[in-house]
């Protein structure tokens, strides 16, 4: 196994570009997303190396990019922030830590065991308002940043409240800087999109500041960064607040499962190299833990920065690996560099960073498709704002719940009819679909029904429902009543219950219950629930059940 795949000497030229490249995006984003999180910066540039490195190296995407993201940062801040006092940055720097680790260990157990499907609970809706909500959070810390105002409230609204009665306090250079440094990031970028904007914005700002001689109460600056490579970090916690992580590092699982994967197979589809999603949760989960133990907080996958790298036309890690070197040696002999970087510079990068999260566009398709579906998002995005982030995740899987038993409580079943029946389609063995409740039989004294669905809890009285009502709407007597089990891939106790109380509904009026087209397993399972009797028939086909059947009556 190649630790680089698709690395090769004709495309080494422009992976080192592509790395180049991703070094001027990264310093820049990471610096502002360890503002976000409220660790020092050298603490993001901490998982530009250890974490990234063996990432690239066990990973099967070749161009998804791991690090911090916005999103991640918000949610380490709200999470964290609300478990330490206030002021006790020693202990808030170890939980951050900790979290990296315990994320990371439960990303090793969603490979190691093939859970990765989990995360598909997490629908589009849901990750939609869930990201967004964190965005508008985001946004607001850096107009604060960007006018010179520290903020002190904790939720969206006390920090809002803050920001509105402080506007008397606005630092009118901090303005100044950041509407340039907005210009030069939105304008330009629409003409020469591959120049390094957040880099040169950075550069110019910073120059502007020492050429300027600001002082604090002018312009805001990063201020001393410390110099010198990570070292090994074990978070020293009680067994308590290790536990008080768990919720945290599960949500931030769950959000990197979800789009790290999705974000990995469309790349890979796109241009054409294999995919395996247990091996890319194995890599996400090594980078946090490594990200925990070498001083970083959690880290993910860059959807901007993947999207930076395949326009440069990489196809590799190795971008990852140029960045992981670039940072070694700016930490090494170039944070002097960093110390007089102006916040409101840093505000102004993240922010444009950061409004792409938002999408409006999609919360408006979504209203037009699926009023449901909008008010799921809505309902994230107003949760995840307003409460937090972890009240956020929690409603997000309560509702991902409530969206799959919804479904499945209400499962398509169709009448069949003879081919020529007035019906919609063929159901391949030679019957036509009918309408649930249009009246009639499958054939004199037959009714064939089909439930396009696992038989369950949810939907069991709703099957029953159907059949009774197929029976009394049929114009005509019936003498024979055959579930059509093709489609149905399980049957729990409940409805084998709900089953034989039908059945008993049917012997009172004289009506046979049969079966047709069950599954080897799923006939042994009804056999074992008593729901298929020894005296039944179970038919190989819809045809030859309406050919004894209909001949009987």
């Amino acid at each position: 196994m190649r630790l680089l795949p698709g690395l090769t000497p004709a495309n080494l030229g422009r992976e080192l570009l592509g790395g180049i490249t991703l070094v001027a995006i990264a310093v820049p984003l990471n610096i502002g997303y360890a503002n976000i999180a409220g660790l020092p910066a050298v603490n993001g540039l901490y998982a530009l190396i250890v974490p990234a490195i063996l990432y690239a190296f066990i990973v099967s995407s070749r161009q998804v990019v791991v690090s911090p993201d916005a999103a991640a940062a918000a949610l380490v801040a709200s999470s964290v922030g609300g478990l330490v006092a206030a002021g006790d940055q020693e202990k808030y720097l170890m939980m951050a830590f900790a979290q990296a680790v315990i994320c990371g260990v439960i990303l090793l157990i969603l490979g190691v065991f093939h859970l990765g499907f989990i995360a598909n609970f997490l629908s589009e809706p849901i990750l939609l308002g869930f990201v967004a909500g964190l965005a508008v959070d985001i946004l607001l810390s850096q107009v604060a940043k960007m006018l010179g105002i520290k903020l002190e409230g904790g939720e969206f609204l006390g920090k809002l409240w803050d920001l509105l009665t402080r506007l008397g306090d606005v630092k009118w250079w901090s303005v100044a800087i950041s509407v340039a440094a907005l210009v030069l990031l939105v304008v330009p970028r629409r003409f020469f999109p591959q120049v390094p904007w957040p880099l040169l914005v950075l550069i110019g700002a910073t120059v502007w500041v020492v050429l300027a001689n600001f002082t604090s109460a002018q312009v805001d600056v990063l201020g001393k960064v410390e110099a010198g490579l990570p070292s090994l970090t074990i978070p020293h916690l009680s067994w308590s607040e290790w536990l008080a992580l768990v919720p945290s590092a599960l949500a931030l699982a769950a959000v990197t499962t979800a789009e790290g994967l999705l974000v990995a197979r469309s790349y890979a589809e796109k241009n054409g190299y294999p995919d395996v999603p247990d091996r890319d949760l194995l890599a996400f989960g090594t980078a946090n833990i490594a990200s925990g133990l070498t001083g970083s907080f959690s880290t993910g996958s860059s959807t901007s920065r993947t999207a930076a790298m395949d326009a440069a036309g990489s196809r590799t890690q190795l971008p990852s690996v140029v960045v992981a070197v670039a940072t070694i040696l700016l930490l090494l002999f170039g944070t002097g560099l960093l110390e007089d970087i102006p916040k409101p510079a840093i505000g102004a990068i993240v922010a444009v960073a950061v409004v792409p999260l938002l999408k409006p566009t999609e919360f408006a398709k979504l209203f037009r498709l699926d009023k449901y579906e909008f008010c799921v998002a809505a309902v994230c995005f107003l949760v995840t704002l307003l409460v937090g982030s972890i009240p956020g995740i929690l409603v997000a899987a309560v509702l991902a719940m409530i969206n799959v038993i919804r479904r499945a409580a209400n499962p398509a079943i169709d009448i069949l009819g003879m081919p020529g029946a007035d019906a919609e389609a063929d159901d391949g063995d030679g019957n036509a679909r009918a309408r649930l409740g249009s009246g009639g039989v499958t054939a004199p004294g037959v009714i064939v029904i089909r439930p396009a669905a696992p038989l369950f809890f949810a939907n069991a009285n709703v099957v029953s429902g159907a059949v009774k009502d197929a029976v009394e709407n049929a114009g005509e007597p019936v003498r024979h009543v055959v579930i059509d089990a093709e489609a149905v891939t399980d049957v729990d106790v409940t409805a084998a219950e709900a089953l034989e109380r039908m059945r008993d509904w049917l012997t009172e009026r004289g009506i046979t219950l049969g079966f047709s087209r069950m599954r080897e397993r799923q006939l042994e399972r009804a056999r074992h629930y008593g729901l298929v009797r020894d005296a039944d028939r179970v038919f190989t086909s819809n045809r030859e059940a309406i050919a004894e059947l209909a001949g009987s009556n």
